[in-house]
């Protein structure tokens, strides 16, 4: 049986990833190529931080060496941007001119940086952080000047600051909310991260509007300035504000893209023969910036692929960690909580130990942890999988290590908190009640 070609265009994690998971289910039925706008194999861009920051080499990070490919039976094309895609002969066409006919077309292009639209942006030193060119350019910089400003306090500008503060530079974070990582966060959360950063030598700048970036006379940035009329000294500037699908090429194909390239719940575009994955794609009206989406779109997509069958991806619930070493953070679910949800909650701002856990329907949507990260993964399936927590909904708050033999609703045990805590009878563990549908504070060893 004659293979079919199926041509991949992007050479990132979440594209990867779904040819793995086909050559699983099926082997031999396509021949691939793989098109690569970079010069290196796939390797985790999640990992660009701890080589920033001096942790990692680059070489650490890959996960598919170039005898992969080959022991694979695939093409891989390096350094070799696709430019066109003719959905009428079936072909793709590279920057040199080369091209690669296909019977399945795999869109795998991610997403690039959002540049704020400020004078300035295209000066020497300005740059996003997307790829391993990003960080050995920061990296470079750092062993000649000064002050860096990063644009962004979201997740991966908070790793980026921490790597070059840990390369030496003088870093000031500017950011356009009233606390960091606002989308990740609450603002308690947020307000302990600030702290922990700043004990680190980070300076931040918020709520800070960027005005322009000032040009040292020689093409180079040396300032930026803020709306306010302030003015701090800027050698490197790294826009983390934000990332965009990229699906221009898509769209110059008559690919139908909004926000990202629309599919399907099997990951096809509106034409049948053309597949997309990752952060390139919208799937029902979402563009998913973390990786576990990603892999889960890589699965049903190679599903799909290997002809095995129907199977359809329903989106994703997403969480996140950070990546700075000594900082442990995790957030997962509607963590905020809208109308309808009540809150649990447990403070220890001296010890910097935060968590808020948010419950509708006696379920648990959303987790917010600072400091004390351990039970994040259990949460985080308790919420995927829409379990009923009424009744441990008086442990739930110190983990799966708490639960123990609660029996029904925790009812005439005694508290599973650790030991040294105090032990409560028949009424559960002592907590204060408030209004705004419930909102509590459970038990804890630092309430004397």
């Amino acid at each position: 049986m004659k293979k079919l070609k199926l041509v991949m265009i992007g050479n990132g994690m979440a594209g990867v990833r779904t040819l793995e998971e086909l050559l699983k289910l099926a082997p031999e039925l396509y021949d691939i190529t793989v098109f690569g706008a970079e010069p290196h194999p796939n390797y985790n861009r999640i990992l660009l931080s701890p080589v920033l920051a001096g942790e990692q080499n680059f070489e650490d990070i890959v996960l598919n060496d170039l005898q992969w490919y080959r022991d694979n039976g695939i093409e891989l094309r390096v350094n070799s941007k696709v430019m066109q895609i003719d959905r009428a002969g079936r072909r793709v066409i590279a920057q040199d001119g080369s091209e690669a006919e296909y019977d399945r077309l795999l869109i795998a292009t991610g997403s690039t940086p959002f540049m704020l639209p400020v004078p300035g942006n295209t000066l020497r030193g300005v740059i996003g952080y997307r790829d391993i060119a990003d960080t050995r350019t920061m990296m470079e910089t750092a062993t000649t000047h000064r002050h860096a400003v990063v644009i962004g306090g979201g997740l991966l500008g908070l790793e980026a600051a921490n790597g070059l503060k840990l390369r030496g530079m003088d870093v000031s974070v500017v950011h356009i909310g009233e606390s960091l990582m606002e989308r990740q966060l609450d603002r308690t959360a947020g307000s302990l991260l600030q702290d922990s950063l700043e004990a680190r030598g980070l300076r931040f700048l918020l709520p800070k509007h960027t005005a322009e970036l000032l040009d040292n006379g020689e093409g180079r940035v040396c300032a930026v300035k803020f709306t306010d009329g302030e003015v701090v000294p800027a050698d490197l500037v790294v826009m983390a504000a934000g990332i965009r699908p990229n699906c221009e090429l898509a769209e110059r194909a008559g690919i139908p893209c909004n926000r990202g390239i629309l599919v399907s719940d099997t990951l096809q575009t509106y034409d049948p023969r053309v597949y997309a994955v990752g952060e390139c794609a919208n799937h029902r009206g979402t563009a998913y910036g973390l990786v576990a989406p990603l892999f889960e779109q890589a699965k049903v997509c190679a599903n799909h692929l290997a002809m095995l069958g129907f199977s359809r991806y329903l989106g994703s619930v997403t969480s996140t960690k950070l990546k700075v070493t000594g900082i442990d953070l995790f957030s997962a679910g509607d963590f905020q909580g809208t109308e309808g949800t009540e809150t649990i909650t447990l403070s220890d701002p001296i010890g910097g130990i935060y968590k808020k856990l948010v419950i509708k329907d006696d379920v648990l949507v959303g987790a917010c942890l600072y400091g004390d990260t351990a039970d994040g993964g259990w949460y985080f399936r308790q919420i995927r999988e829409h379990h009923n927590v009424s009744e441990i909904r008086d442990h739930l708050m110190f983990g799966e290590g708490a639960i123990g033999d609660t029996g029904h609703q925790g009812q005439n045990k005694p508290c599973r908190c650790p030991t040294t805590w105090r032990s409560a009878g028949a009424t559960g563990c002592a907590r204060e009640q408030s209004s705004s549908r419930s909102r509590r504070t459970a038990c804890s060893p630092w309430t004397t």
